[in-house]
């Protein structure tokens, strides 16, 4: 998706940028996201002449199957930036056949000309969280190694690259810095990004040590580091394991970090994107309380730009919660249905948007094929998406597919060992857990899941069913009682109506819930 090439387009009062993949408009960067900014580089190297659909899908998405939709939202966003008005008569729809640049002269510029078009390139960042992944260092004194640590560090650059919400440097830009030592701060400038990523790669006999660690540029603080210890028997399988797990982990930091340093901007000042960032922690309480106050952050999103499919998905998710957790009510439950179809429609390049929409449809839709189907694309897009897996083992939880449910919820822990939505793998592990038995099992994964969101009754819940079935009733009770303090409404047979529960868990779960004192 990102761009090389290093001459600029100079058209009318704007400068685009493809090395970095900004459009400016004077010195100011617009806000254009990277598939827009595809999009305009092909109409412009085209310019007078058209450009079929196929082309401009091909130049924004890269060969995924899209709907026209979603080329129609990324021109109309193109045209909002260009030229108000006048948009309209820069961009021409030739109906059935694409689009034509018809605007202003395009003059193709070489930026090492002007050392203040230069300046100014390397400064503004774009609106979306940016990655530069710099080549790992081979510490094995064995140029031999280089592939290998090369090869891992292509794969993390496409890993990231197919995370939608990321804005990732390709490795043509990345691998200038070769066998530099670098000062990361400059290389954040230089590539306009806000993260980068630095490994390095140690090999002795059949042990590969891999170390990476992901630093903001702007304050050279690190936003999260690891290191992984395997032997070496299949190379190409460790390439894979570690980009993959590296991917996994990179993705939830970096959406933390967006969160910490949105929060510091003025409220007036927040963008569609900002919108969901500041709504995102509300989201993953799950409880009533935190979801209304993330829904009005995220009806202004929609507001600003109704297509975001990003938004659809997590209101979906507060629409869902609202159902479960504030009476069961018919409103919440055709609302989240409402916002998973309409991210499912805008979102056929967001692994984010079609998880959060696969949930709601299997919950509250109960209609966990059309669920699968959605989670199963956004796995497509970004085998990474450790929510995926997470979100996708609560449904097969509650669908009493224990063994299976199980498979999701570990990858997804694996992938993301310390990610906000843990607390609901081990909820899917604790209730798979019980349905086969292993009592002592689903206690302990109960533990962990109250452990890491103390504040949602349904970890609770869990929790007292397996402490019941143990014979342990007094600590049963107790944990009870935190249920219908954080839930007071509580029923367990509305609970189970409201997600379809499979009847052998229902029964399971239902007898142990009784002998704890929950109401039915």
């Amino acid at each position: 998706m990102t761009m090389g090439g290093d001459h600029h387009y100079q058209f009318g009062p704007f400068r685009l940028d493809p090395a970095a993949g900004i459009l400016y408009r004077g010195a100011e960067p617009t806000m254009l996201g990277q598939r827009a900014i595809a999009l305009l580089r092909l109409l412009l190297d085209r310019a007078r002449t058209p450009v079929s659909k196929d082309a401009l899908v091909e130049a924004g998405w890269g060969g995924l199957a899209v709907s026209d939709n979603n080329l129609t939202v990324q021109i109309a966003a193109l045209r909002r930036v260009l030229a108000g008005s006048d948009a309209e008569s820069w961009i021409e729809t030739l109906p059935r056949r694409g689009y034509r640049y018809v605007g202003p002269a395009v003059v193709t510029n070489v930026p090492g000309a002007s050392p203040t078009a230069r300046a100014a390139s390397a400064l503004p960042l774009p609106e979306k969280p940016s990655v530069a992944v710099l080549p790992f260092s081979n510490l094995s004194g064995d140029p031999q190694q280089d592939y290998f640590a090369d090869g891992m560090v292509d794969d993390i650059i496409t890993g990231l690259a197919r995370i939608n919400w990321l804005f990732v440097i390709a490795r043509n830009s990345t691998f200038t810095y070769k066998g530099r030592a670098v000062d990361v701060k400059q290389v954040g400038r230089e590539l306009g990004v806000r993260y980068v990523l630095e490994g390095s790669v140690r090999k002795s006999d059949s042990n590969v040590r891999v170390t990476a660690q992901l630093i903001d540029a702007e304050s050279g603080a690190h936003v999260w580091a690891e290191r992984y210890d395997r032997t070496a028997e299949d190379i190409f399988a460790l390439q894979d394991e570690v980009a993959l797990s590296a991917v996994g982990a990179i993705a939830p930091s970096v959406r933390k970090a967006e969160i910490g340093r949105v929060k510091r901007k003025r409220p007036d000042s927040l963008d569609a994107y900002d919108l969901v960032l500041r709504a995102q922690p509300e989201v993953d309480s799950g409880m009533p309380e935190q979801v209304r106050s993330a829904l009005t952050f995220l009806e202004r999103a929609i507001a600003l730009e109704p297509a975001y499919a990003l938004a659809h998905g997590n209101a979906a998710m507060c629409h869902h919660c609202l159902f479960l957790r504030a009476g069961l009510q018919e409103i919440n439950r055709a609302a989240s249905i409402r916002h998973a179809r309409l991210a499912v429609t805008h979102g056929q390049d967001d692994a984010l948007a079609l998880t959060w929409a696969g949930f709601s449809i299997g919950m509250d839709g109960h209609d966990r094929i059309a669920a699968f189907t959605a989670l199963e694309a956004a796995l497509a897009i970004s085998p990474s998406s450790a929510l995926t897996y997470i979100l996708g083992s609560v449904i097969l939880g509650w669908g009493g597919e224990a063994e299976r449910a199980m498979e999701w919820s570990e990858q997804g822990m694996r992938l993301s060992p310390f990610d906000s939505w843990g607390w609901a793998a081990y909820d899917a592990q604790a209730m798979s857990h019980l349905l086969r038995g292993r009592y002592e099992e689903a206690s302990r994964a109960a533990y962990k899941s109250v452990q890491a969101n103390p504040a949602h009754s349904i970890t609770y819940v869990q929790l007292a069913a397996a402490l019941a079935k143990l014979g342990r009733l007094d600590e049963a009770r107790a944990a009870a009682a935190r249920v219908l303090e954080l839930h007071p409404s509580f029923r367990y047979s509305l609970q189970f109506a409201g997600v379809n529960c499979a009847p052998a868990l229902a029964e399971a779960l239902g007898s142990a819930l009784r002998a704890a004192g929950l109401p039915e």
